[in-house]
């Protein structure tokens, strides 16, 4: 067997119910701290309020952007935290984890940075970091990197020190419920690609496969019961395979989908579960074609999990999970602002992305394109 080593929180807590221990167990870091929230502050007031006075609130509305960064880095240090929450989706997950990294650090946050600056380490331990997601797919409270957009550059990159990581993450479904359809369409498409290429990767290991490979079908299912309505059993089994997919791409990575994702979503500003999702069902048919061998197997075993939840063969499955993301209102990649013109951009800058790393095959820039025209 491999030798491999496993990134994780320090604890987490999965279940209906977990989030009401929230409040006791953030205290224990202290009284003073950050709350990070979505849009909408009334989502977190009863967060905030069980909190006591000493908090300060700090709202994301979108993907956070460098300059967003910049800014809640200077209000959050003045207050002086002893503790960072993040309650609400990647985003806002992202922006409370790189807080809580950048805090205790000195010099320009430019320079953690992948691609655009020299991603230095940390230059001190980071404060606890406490996340609390309220949608399904990103698996970002389980990760040690957060994603920054610098829109002048046109790039999504990464933050990323292994002691990043959440002290604590708390997965409540019941935090989830009511989510709009189209947000729950693409981070749900996000959660099951995030157990099917740490599964593919090459640098998958005995544990992560453990983790995705159960994931994958029930996952999708799960998916596919929430188009039909609100369902407390396929918002649990939804936010399960999340976290596993977080899990397993912390410690297996991941592959072309999000290899592409990232510079889609720095070019155009489309959600990042909506371009994973327009993108799974092309790139699973190009590494079928281009694989053998084990990775071969691996993906006739993914094809064959997805082809018993679609109702279809194992060589239609790719396709046919793409038919069914569109009837159900995921947008293709024209739609989310990808036009031919920016192809060659996209895939001169996708081939240098660190997740291409995982892929299970090496796709030419051929590949690449027809994985984008297709999409």
């Amino acid at each position: 067997m491999i030798a491999f080593g496993i990134t994780a929180p320090g604890r987490i807590l999965f279940g209906r119910g977990e989030a009401a221990k929230a409040p006791a167990l953030i205290r224990s870091y202290g009284a003073r701290g950050v709350v990070v929230h979505g849009a909408n502050a009334g989502r977190a007031a009863w967060l905030t309020g069980a909190l006591g006075p000493d908090v300060l609130t700090l709202a994301c509305g979108g993907e956070p952007t460098l300059a967003d960064l910049v800014a809640a880095l200077a209000i959050a240090r003045d207050h002086r935290p002893d503790w960072v929450v993040a309650l609400g989706g990647g985003a806002a997950i992202d922006l409370g984890k790189a807080l809580a990294g950048l805090i205790p650090a000195s010099g320009d946050p430019v320079q953690h940075l992948e691609v655009v600056g020299q991603g230095l380490q940390l230059t001190a331990d980071p404060i606890p970091f406490i996340a609390m997601p309220t949608t399904a797919g990103t698996g970002a409270e389980v990760t040690k990197n957060a994603v920054i957009g610098l829109p002048d550059l046109g790039r999504k990159v990464s933050l990323r020190d292994d002691r990043m990581v959440a002290r604590l993450a708390i997965v409540d479904p019941a935090l989830t419920d009511g989510c709009p359809w189209s947000v729950t369409l693409a981070s749900g498409l996000d959660a099951v690609t995030q157990v099917i290429e740490p599964y593919v990767s090459i640098k998958a290991t005995p544990y992560t496969d453990a983790l995705a490979l159960p994931a994958i079908g029930p996952g999708l299912a799960a998916l596919m019961r929430l188009q039909a309505g609100e369902d407390p059993d396929a918002r649990d089994r939804l936010a399960w395979t999340s976290l596993c997919g977080g899990l397993a791409l912390a410690n297996a990575g991941l592959g072309a989908v999000h290899g592409f994702a990232g510079v889609i979503g720095g070019m155009t500003g489309a959600a990042h579960g909506a371009i994973c999702g327009a993108l799974l069902g092309p790139v699973l048919t190009a590494n079928r074609a281009a694989a053998s061998g084990e990775p071969r197997r691996k993906l006739d075993v993914v094809c064959g999990i997805l082809a018993e939840v679609l109702g279809c063969t194992a060589a239609d499955a790719p396709r046919a999970l793409q038919s069914w993301a569109q009837g159900a209102g995921l947008p293709g990649l024209a739609g989310l602002g990808v036009t031919p013109a920016l192809h060659e951009e996209i895939v001169a800058a996708a081939q240098g992305a660190s997740s291409m790393k995982g892929n299970p095959m090496s796709l030419s820039p051929k590949d690449l394109a027809s994985i984008l025209e297709a999409a």
